[in-house]
């Protein structure tokens, strides 16, 4: 591992990966349209940056929903890790509990939560709706029961993305590989090909609810007395409506560009969410940003643009691909050492201060992050 900045782990991850896992945690929805626009909209943020301010010591720590954190960071949920090392999700966990970053555990984790657990991690937990309440509630009471700190709730997937990557490769789950936290042999769809089709579609097709709405949200909020995260929020009315349901944050996310095609980049809905919230009667209410954030200064960006924090997904799988827990904990001890920089140069003693930059707008051109 030579990387010097977060990026340089993508061509790391690249060079070690199948094509068919690659482009799976590459690729994006249909012309994958979204995916750029991620990117495309955070480079045209341009920071306003302060001076004169004594940038000896920037302070990153936080409190993300009810999580302490050394960054202004969690780790996002991203499914299979074992498909990229054999230490899957284990090495994930280990290298955000030396960073001091929470870990989101995803439905579909290729790890179970007991053996999470015992990482040390501070660990929340993601839920996809699944169309079988009762095996919804026993995920949920197992995350509980594990010491999760908060349920992060997938919004934005009441179906999978067409995904074109996927079905070309006709992406398919290896042997070794399944989803630990559902019913043994419940991931067998997404071990068996099929031509011209994502057999991990088809799996997903069969779990989860095209159904839930926000009476649902409502019910669950009801049954746990976990914190609530809506994750894939873009609408500030759809914002607003999550904080009257009782969430405590959400994440603006599409994510990934791995859904709706064309839908409006993620830091492009940030600032009109975040002003949306910002009366709001509960002032612990947070807004979160994931998709396309590649470095400390992206982290940076988000922060003027209002939210609290940013959820990091691809750059922590590229870690994960070229070097276990010890790449996953390079690439989030470069990030801390890239927000640091940026705090100090942006003239930011904290993360506070960062808030209250001032941003502009500059026209999008092509630079060298993937």
């Amino acid at each position: 591992m030579t990387g010097l900045s977060v990026t340089d782990f993508a061509a790391e991850a690249r060079a070690v990966l199948d094509t068919p896992v690659w482009d799976w945690l590459d690729g994006g929805a249909e012309r994958e349209w979204t995916v750029a626009g991620n990117r495309a909209a955070l480079d045209r943020v341009a920071l306003v940056p302060r001076v004169l301010a004594d940038v000896s010591a920037c302070d990153t720590k936080t409190t993300l929903v009810e999580s302490g954190a050394n960054l202004p960071v969690a780790i996002a949920p991203v499914a299979y890790h074992r498909l990229f090392h054999p230490d899957g999700e284990l090495a994930t966990a280990r290298a955000a509990a030396t960073a001091g970053v929470p870990f989101t555990v995803g439905t579909l984790s290729s790890v179970g939560l007991d053996e999470l657990a015992a990482t040390g991690a501070v660990l929340w937990f993601q839920l996809y709706w699944l169309r079988d309440r009762g095996r919804l509630l026993d995920l949920v009471r197992r995350a509980e029961e594990a010491g999760v700190e908060a349920l992060v709730v997938t919004v934005d997937v009441p179906f999978m993305g067409r995904r074109l990557r996927d079905a070309a490769n006709g992406m398919t789950l290896p042997p070794t590989v399944r989803a630990a936290l559902l019913d043994e042999g419940s991931s067998g769809r997404a071990h068996r090909r099929t031509k011209d089709a994502s057999a991990i579609a088809s799996h997903t097709a069969e779990l989860f609810s095209p159904a839930v709405t926000w009476h649902d949200v409502a019910w669950l909020r009801e049954r746990t007395r976990l914190p609530l995260v809506l994750k894939g929020v873009l609408d500030p009315q759809d914002a607003v409506r999550a904080a009257a349901e009782g969430a405590r944050a959400v994440v603006v996310s599409n994510h990934g560009g791995r859904q709706l095609d064309q839908a409006v980049p993620a830091a492009m809905a940030l600032p009109a969410v975040a002003e949306a919230v910002a009366g709001l009667p509960d002032a612990r209410f947070q807004v979160l940003l994931d998709s396309g954030i590649r470095s400390g200064s992206d982290i940076l960006a988000a922060l003027a643009l209002g939210a609290s924090g940013v959820l990091l997904g691809r750059p922590v799988i590229w870690g994960l691909a070229a070097g276990g827990e010890s790449g996953c904990a390079r690439v989030l001890s470069l990030l801390e050492t890239e927000l640091r920089n940026a705090l100090g140069l942006a003239g930011c003693p904290d993360l506070r201060s960062a808030t209250r930059l001032r941003v502009a707008s500059m026209p999008y051109f092509p630079g060298k992050t993937p």
